[in-house]
This record gives C-alpha cells, structure tokens and sequence, in this order.
C-alpha cells in the first residue's frame, strides 16, 4: 500500500492542489477541512493509517500549532509538514519548536514540497526501524511492531493479541518465511512476561544427539566432551518464553521428555541426579502438517495436543501481496543503513514487479531480493533492474495460452493456485470458489497485475496494451497498493 499523506487546509483550492501534488508524487491522499476532523482522522478511535501530514498553519477554530500541541499530548509522531502563507521567521521558530518536521511557504513548488515529504517519511522510517531494532534486542516488541495492513493477516494478530494475554501454549503455523518467529516475539513482548527472557530454538538444527543437552541442560562428565555443565535453554527461559521454532523436527527421544517438561512443569538435565523446576511458556511454530505426522507416527499425538492448545496462522506472502510495498520500504530502509547506500525509495515500476510476484519463500525472500536490489542500487532508488532474476520469471506468454474459465471448480479445494504471472496464471477466472461470479474489481486487478507482469514493468506498455492512459493506470496502481515512493515515472506521464 502507498504511504498516506493527510493534508489539512481550511481553503478548498489549496485543499485539490495539494491533493492533485500528493497523489502525483505516488502517496495516497486524504483530506481535512480543519484542525478538529485531521484529529479526528489522527487520533479518533476510527484512526486511519497516516505516515505524513501536510498542514495549514493558519485556520479557522483550531489552528495548525493547537493541531501540533494535542499531536504531541498524545504521543502521535507522524512527521507534519506546516505550509502558511506567513512566513515569517517567529512562525517558523513556533511550528518546530511545537514539532513540525518541516516548514513551506506557500505556494509552495512541487518540487519543494515533495522533496519535503521524502525526507520527513524517510526520517520517519529510519527512526522506526531503529526503535524495532531496539525492541527486537530487548525482547520487547510488541504486535504492533508487526508491518501489516493486510486483511489477511487480521486472523492472526487478533488471534495473537488474545494469546498474548495468557500464558497459554500457543503453536504459530505458516509456510517457512512468512515471520512466524516474529509473531512470538510480538506475544512475548506483549504479554506479562515481555521483562523476562525470550529464549529461541531452532529445533531442526539441533544435532539429534545433543538435543536433550541443549534443551534440558547437561551436568559435568555425563557423557564424552561434557567438560562443564550446561543449564539449557529451559532454565534460560524460567519465567519467560520458550520459543521452539520448527518442533516438528525434534526426534523422537526428546519429544517424550518435551512432553514430560510440559505435564509436570520440571526438567531433568542428562546426567542429573534431580529434577529442576522451570516456569516457562511455550510458544512452538511449523511449517510441517503436524496432524499428517501424527497420523504417519513421526510425531507424537500427546505431545501434539499439548502444543496445539492455540494454532495461529500465518498466511504465505501471496496472500497478503498489498503488504509487499510496505515491507520493501522496511526492508529498504535498514538495509540501505546497515549498508552505508543512500538509497531512499522504490521506483513504482519497481514495486508493481514485486506486487505481481508470487514469493514462493514469503517474506525472507522479499528481504533477500531487496539487500540483493540495495547493493546493486547506483542511485538513490532502486528499480526494475536492479531485481533481474524476479524479471526473468515474467517472460511474456502466447496469447493462445491465456483463455478465460468462465466455470467455477467442483470444490474450493481444486481451485488453482495463481502463479507467478501477474496472479492469474495462464487464465482468468470469472467465478469464485462458491459458483458466484467475482467482483468487476477483482477482476480488474488481475488484468493490471497480469500485464504488469507481462510487460516486465514497463508502464508506457502496459497503459497502452490495456488502452488507458498512464496517469489512469497510476491511479489504479495506487488503489491497488502498489504505487511508488516517488513519481519521477508518473510526472512524465501524460493527462487522459
């Protein structure tokens, strides 16, 4: 999804040439009337998700330094960027002393004002990511450090939200990739043990014979090598988390002492001569079928029902593809930091090449693609060249390949998967899982998603093979979340 950006302006001329300035640029716009309805979009419990705010100085009742006050009351950091037709240096000194980011006089040039926001934004962005990063070594963060708008994954965190305030065990399932270690964190760090520790341990990289000794610990000389004695990760995590991660690759062996752990609250080290007693909440993940290895007899049905107490799913990227772009910006913003690149933004063909993509390895491969994008990067924005080896999966197809269905499955099941061109495949479907037809809307997507695919990204194409003009075809792409960080692209494109 595009970065939202509030404008707040009493004078409704100024109100649609921001708005026609703001959209240009590739953000979303949204528009206040005054001081007390951009509150009420801010910090009202209907709050929308905003990243910037451009605001009129002087209106009306309230004006735009009681707007930055009561900001700043309520602890709301959105970068806001004051433009008045005043200019005069006492402004200027109040606005940023009462919290501006930046200041504009008006009228102010596209050009200023939209160098303005990239800046604010991406300061924003930085600080962000270094807070989470802070959070994340603390073992404090919390769900809402989970980068998410997506209607998909709404299941997931309300399911964790509820976890989060138990101590109930919890099993996080999902495809590898799609950040289900970050999700227990987020119920670590958000529950009433986020000041004790969060222990993690990758299950499937445990040598089969030591995993009894990593987990539970081991005492001096119980077996060859054992030259000190080893708490384990149970006694690590007394009074907090224990996050195993993978469980259903633990070998048989150590899943009857995991469940023992669990039944009785207490650990026996190998070599031990007494129990120790651990006070520790399990949160376990997969990405295996575990009711599949339970019938096959690769994983215990005991143990199983002690994990299973609470399943969270996480669904695969390509369910939640309007994360794509925010998750790139994230992934982008430490990357370039960690990297010493100034690398600012996404181009928008770039990021309709990454909204069209299927990610097969979720949200790891998208971080991969953008350090990968980052170190190649010569600019200060990456592009579609800078992500080749995603463009060479979308090589054009016949047009004989491309016939409608206009039938639906037998079952929702057989429904196919879309694939990596543009998210319908080799086909469009017209009806849905259930026999109805599909919305226009949805449809349409496809369409644009399967021609930016088609075409590699290369807008001029695109726009002319679906018979629009560029400036409409940037309008759909930002309602379909897949608008640019800048609009060096969409400022050359033509009106329709």
């Amino acid at each position: 999804m595009s970065e939202t950006v509030l404008i707040v302006d009493d004078d409704p001329v100024q109100r649609r040439l921001l708005e026609a300035m703001v959209s240009r640029f590739g953000y979303r716009a949204l528009v206040a009337e005054g001081g007390d309805g951009a509150l009420q979009l801010l910090l009202g419990a209907d709050a929308a998700p905003i990243d910037g705010v451009v605001l009129d100085l002087v209106m009306p009742d309230l004006d735009g330094l009681g707007v930055l006050a009561r900001m700043r009351e309520a602890g709301c950091d959105i970068p806001v960027i004051v433009q008045t037709a005043h200019g005069g240096i006492d402004n200027v000194v109040s606005a940023m002393r009462a919290g501006a980011a930046d200041f504009v006089v008006k009228p102010a040039s596209a050009e200023r004002l939209q160098v303005s926001l990239r800046n604010a934004l991406a300061a924003r962005r930085l600080a962000g990511e270094l807070q989470r990063l802070k959070r994340k070594r603390e073992g404090t963060l919390t769900l809402a450090d989970v980068i998410t708008r997506a209607e998909a994954m709404r299941p997931a965190l309300k399911a964790a939200e509820k976890a989060a305030a138990s101590a109930i065990p919890v099993l996080i399932e999902g495809e590898s990739g799609t950040g289900k270690e970050l999700i227990a964190r987020a119920i670590h760090g958000s529950g009433a043990r986020r000041a004790r520790p969060f222990v993690a341990v990758n299950c499937g990289a445990m040598p089969e014979n030591l995993v009894e000794s990593i987990l539970f610990g081991h005492e001096k000389g119980a077996f060859t090598g054992a030259t000190e004695k080893h708490t384990g990760k149970f006694v690590e995590a007394d009074g907090g988390t224990l996050f195993l991660d993978e469980v259903g690759e633990l070998p048989p062996a150590a899943q009857v002492k995991l469940l023992r752990a669990l039944q009785e609250g207490e650990i026996e080290p190998v070599g031990g001569r007494k129990n120790v007693k651990v006070d520790v909440r399990i949160v376990s993940a997969t990405n295996r079928d575990l009711i599949a290895d339970v019938k096959a007899g690769r994983f215990r049905e005991d143990l199983f029902y002690r994990l299973h107490v609470f399943p969270i799913l996480v669904p695969p990227l390509r369910r939640r593809l309007e994360d794509v772009p925010q998750l790139a910006r994230h992934f982008l913003t430490h990357i370039a930091a960690e990297e010493g690149k100034r690398v600012r933004g996404v181009s928008a063909a770039a990021l309709a090449l990454l909204g069209a993509y299927r990610w097969p390895g979720n949200v790891r491969q998208l971080e991969n693609a953008i350090f990968r994008a980052v170190v190649l990067a010569e600019g200060d924005e990456i592009g579609v060249a800078e992500f080749p080896q995603i463009a060479t999966q979308f090589e054009p197809l016949a047009a004989d390949t491309m016939p409608l269905i206009a039938h639906a499955p037998a079952t929702a099941a057989a429904w196919p998967e879309p694939t990596a061109a543009g998210g319908a495949g080799s086909s469009l479907c017209l009806v849905d899982g259930r026999g109805e037809v599909r919305p226009l809307e949805d449809i349409e997507t496809e369409v644009i998603r399967f021609a930016l695919a088609h075409y590699r990204g290369q807008m001029s194409e695109v726009a002319r093979r679906l018979k629009i003009g560029r400036s409409t075809l940037y309008r759909k792409l930002d309602a379909l979340g897949l608008g640019g960080d800048t609009a060096s692209a969409q400022a050359r494109a033509p009106a329709d």
